[in-house]
């Protein structure tokens, strides 16, 4: 596997979980189910996951380019 392939790959794992986190975050906060903002959790949760990624660019610790 390619050093490219294993960051996309690493770096897609990293944002699929940050934005699961932060919509479990922001669910939890709310107070009631019929009373949650969906719009709200899934652009809170979009701009976490683009953050994720973003931040991938500087580098991640598991892909060290010896694959």
């Amino acid at each position: 596997m390619s050093l490219n392939k294993a960051w996309l790959r690493a770096a897609l794992i990293r944002a699929v979980k940050t934005t699961a986190q932060a919509a479990i975050a922001m669910i939890v906060a709310d107070q009631a189910i019929y009373a949650i903002d969906w719009k709200n959790v899934i652009a809170v949760a979009a701009t976490a996951g683009v953050c994720s990624l973003i931040t991938s660019l500087a580098g991640l610790p598991e892909v060290t380019g010896n694959e």
